[in-house]
């Protein structure tokens, strides 16, 4: 397996509050696009790809459906996610989560866990 990020994916400052954005990341081999969610003081990431047909979840690069009830909705098909942890709690696939990555926050920057400190 090949080396994570050894940069950061964003700045904590840059992620706004409840925002949902989109961000490359290295992991193992692959640059994969990665869902970023900021809630307060918590950062999570998933990788973009919706469980039920493996299609992006963005309808344009880096621009995501939220409901008004808070749910990540996929572009593609409808199915809408918790921000918890990442679980479908409707749509075409409906008991599936999506596939987590782990970050951190360290000195206002938002990383992948286990990328090398700069």
């Amino acid at each position: 397996m090949g080396s994570l990020n050894v940069e950061p994916l964003l700045s904590l400052d840059g992620l706004a509050d409840g925002a949902l954005v989109e961000a490359e990341a290295r992991l193992g081999d692959d640059s994969e696009s990665l869902v970023i969610h900021r809630q307060g003081d918590v950062v999570r990431a998933w990788l973009n790809v919706c469980p039920h047909a493996g299609r992006r979840l963005d309808w344009a690069p880096g621009q995501f459906l939220k409901s008004r009830e808070g749910l990540l909705v996929c572009a593609a098909h409808g199915a809408s996610f918790e921000l918890e942890g990442g679980q479908c709690v409707a749509g075409p696939c409906r008991g599936d989560a999506l596939r987590a990555v782990a970050v951190e926050v360290r000195e206002g920057q938002v990383w992948l866990v286990g990328a090398a400190d700069a």
